[in-house]
């Protein structure tokens, strides 16, 4: 499993280590992953994800998983989350044509 966030796209860095007396070692930097169950109210489930505790940040201050997506543009989201995008947004519709009927 790589070690990527499923919303944000957030992956692993490379940088240096610097010591004392300036000696450069390489260093990976790891985000900090999370594997979590986030209802969707317009999905009317559970959607299991892996991300990012930053990303669990911006979720809650949006307002959920679905306001997270909607608001994101595609170009920004990784490939698993314009997945997730189109199907909330098809719920979306699909729930809108209903209630109009």
């Amino acid at each position: 499993m790589t070690r990527r966030c499923t919303l944000t796209g957030k992956t692993m860095q490379v940088g240096n280590r610097v010591s004392h007396s300036n000696k450069k070692t390489k260093h990976r930097f790891m985000p900090n992953l999370q594997s979590k169950l986030l209802y969707s109210d317009i999905l009317q489930s559970n959607i299991r994800v892996r991300l990012a505790a930053s990303a669990l940040r911006t979720i809650d201050h949006v307002g959920g998983i679905d306001a997270f997506l909607l608001k994101t543009p595609a170009a920004k989201l990784p490939p698993e989350g314009v997945v997730l995008k189109k199907r909330i947004r098809g719920a979306q519709k699909r729930r809108e044509l209903s209630a109009a009927a």
